[in-house]
Parts: structure tokens; C-alpha cells; sequence
């Protein structure tokens, strides 16, 4: 058993006032994982894009209270974890980074520095990996970890897409809509929807939709329903370049000329924030009924689940002496023209 134990979980973040909305926004757009351009260039278009989007993003974020609830929900998440891995240390602390707002990554470092763990596992709070999310957090913390030498290195999940804790509640929460939904008249259509990423970031070589589409089939597999009618779709499209397809839109405006029942199943997602909440449950469901899909049903993300927190505390045990970064199945999922799986 480990003596002194530190998670480290991540994700995006996103800004805690009205105030922050356009540094948060800053920081989301100069990260050359997010726009591959050398300085100054992005620089420059990082500031155009911010001060062009604060204030739309201002308005999104004023219908969750003025900020993002994706800290809480990810606190939520670390607490429910701290206390699902107390079987692997004496002493378990968990730790909340947030990539583009605070607590950032030299915040988090010099939380952990002052903890002084025997053990350190980091787990993305993104099942599917990518460059642009997994990739660029875990480079963030394992720099600021290098300059204040913490001596423990990192044990860090990159991709759990498939994984039986993560699937398993969504299969349930789609399956108990789907019937209720069924019974109601006609067999609903299930739109298994991801967060979007520009396809130029899939060409160079990111499995992050390869990935998707495994987790898509793991759903589809286990809900075991013959005939279903779903589909894959990405939705959160930003600026002017081609984005990985089909869009959200697009599938929600097919459904309404089918004149077919919608399900939308958030599956990149394992916490609520703007883009579940506002993006899915209002500006989606309103696409919905003026395009004429007669019922429209959003399925929670998991959040806290038992079987979600139980999967990401199995990690810390199954982490134990493999090199890393480590998929959950401890070998590389990802087809070899996927050249930035940094599966070790």
C-alpha cells in the first residue's frame, strides 16, 4: 500500500466570472495545440478570436449564473475518486487541474510539491485522447512538474474510451429513455454526439475520432437492441475551417425530415457545462422542434456514477509498474497511421 497518494484529474475548464470569459478564451486559442501557428501569428489570432467570442460566450455563460460549472463538476468528481481509491494508499489526496483557468498547472504543482506524494497518477477527465485535450494538459503539468522537481513521476491514463465503468452507465440511461420513448410511439433515433475537432487535426494523424467511433460501438454493442437506428455526430464547431462530420446539426435537422424521436447521448462528455447544458439542452433542442423531430431527449453525462468513479480509481491499481502513458487496456489501442498516440 502506498503511503501518501495523489490524483491528479483534468480537463478543460472554463472561466469562474463574466470577467474571465475573454482570458480564459486567450489562453484555450494560444495553445499551439489548438492553432499550430508560430509566435506572434498566434498570439494575434488568439487575442482576434477571444475578443470576438467574449462576448456570445459571456451570454452562454450567464445562463449557468456567470461562470462555468465545469470546476464543480470536476471537484465533484475528484472528491467521489479521493474516496473510491483509499484501498491503494494511507493517505489519498486529489488534486483538480484545469488547463485554461484556474486551478491551472503551476497552481496544482505547488499543491502537490507541498503534499509531498510517494505515488502521483494523473486521469484525464476526457475518455478518448487527443492532442488538443489529453496531450496539451498532461505536457502543461509534466513542465511545471519538471521545474519544481517533485522527484515522483507521473502515472498518467491517456484514453479509456471503451472502458466497462464509463459505458456502462450511459447503455443504462439510453436504454431506460429508449423504452420509455418507445412506448410512448414510434422507435427513437439515438444520436451519440462528440465534442468536434477541426479534420485537419484528424489528418495529421490525432485518433481522437477513431476513438470516438470505439466508444460509439461499445454503447451500440451492449445496448443489444436489433435494429437501432443512431448515428455518430459532432457538435461545438468553431471559426471557419472543416470540421470532422456529421455535425449535430445536421443529424437533428435529417431526424426532422424523418420525422423520427431523438435521444442524444453526450459520449465524449463526463461532466455537465456549456456544452451539454446550454449547447445540447437549449440551443439543440430548439434546432429540434423547428426542424420537426417530434420528441427530443438528452441523456445526463455520468458524471459521478459508481461504476465511472469505480472505473477511474481502478486505474490507480491497474497503473501500478507499467510504463506510461498507458491506455486502459495497457496496450495501444490505436491503429498505427495514428502517429500521436503516446501510448508507451
Amino acid at each position: 500500500m502506498d503511503e501518501r497518494l495523489a490524483i491528479v484529474v483534468f480537463s478543460l475548464g472554463g472561466p469562474d466570472n463574466p470577467r474571465a470569459v475573454r482570458p480564459f478564451l486567450f489562453n484555450l486559442f494560444n495553445d499551439p495545440y489548438i492553432i499550430p501557428l508560430a509566435q506572434p501569428f498566434r498570439w494575434l489570432i488568439a487575442r482576434t478570436i477571444s475578443g470576438l467570442r467574449a462576448k456570445k460566450s459571456r451570454g452562454y455563460y450567464a445562463r449557468l449564473g456567470g461562470r462555468s460549472v465545469l470546476l464543480p463538476e470536476t471537484i465533484a468528481q475528484a472528491k467521489a475518486l479521493e474516496t473510491a481509491a483509499t484501498a491503494f494508499a494511507k493517505d489519498v489526496r486529489a488534486f483538480v487541474f484545469m488547463r485554461y483557468w484556474h486551478p491551472m498547472a503551476a497552481e496544482v504543482v505547488t499543491q502537490l510539491k507541498a503534499y509531498a506524494p510517494t505515488r502521483i497518477v494523473v486521469l484525464p477527465m476526457y475518455p478518448q485522447y487527443s492532442t488538443t485535450t489529453t496531450g496539451t494538459s498532461v505536457e502543461a503539468l509534466t513542465k511545471e512538474a519538471r521545474g519544481l522537481e517533485l522527484g515522483v513521476p507521473f502515472e498518467v491514463i491517456c484514453c479509456y474510451p471503451t472502458a466497462a465503468g464509463f459505458i456502462a452507465p450511459m447503455v443504462s440511461m439510453i436504454a431506460k429513455a429508449y423504452a420509455e420513448m418507445r412506448s410512448q410511439g414510434k422507435a427513437p433515433r439515438v444520436l451519440l454526439t462528440a465534442h468536434g475537432l477541426p479534420e485537419k487535426t484528424i489528418t495529421s494523424g490525432d485518433p481522437y475520432q477513431w476513438q470516438v467511433e470505439q466508444t460509439a460501438a461499445a454503447v451500440v454493442a451492449q445496448l443489444g437492441i436489433e435494429g437501432l437506428d443512431w448515428a455518430v455526430c459532432y457538435q461545438s464547431r468553431v471559426g471557419p475551417a472543416k470540421w470532422i462530420g456529421p455535425s449535430t446539426e445536421a443529424e437533428i435537422r435529417r431526424a426532422g425530415r424523418d420525422g423520427v424521436p431523438l435521444i442524444m447521448a453526450p459520449i465524449s462528455f463526463v461532466s455537465e457545462h456549456v456544452e451539454t447544458l446550454v449547447e445540447l439542452d437549449e440551443t439543440m433542442r430548439d434546432l429540434a422542434k423547428e426542424a420537426g423531430v417530434p420528441a427530443y431527449r438528452r441523456i445526463p453525462a455520468v458524471r459521478t456514477d459508481p461504476q465511472f468513479v469505480g472505473a477511474l480509481a481502478g486505474f490507480v491499481g491497474f497503473l501500478k509498474g507499467r510504463k506510461t502513458p498507458c491506455s486502459e487496456t495497457g496496450a495501444r489501442l490505436c491503429p498505427v497511421r495514428f502517429g500521436t498516440c503516446p501510448h508507451a
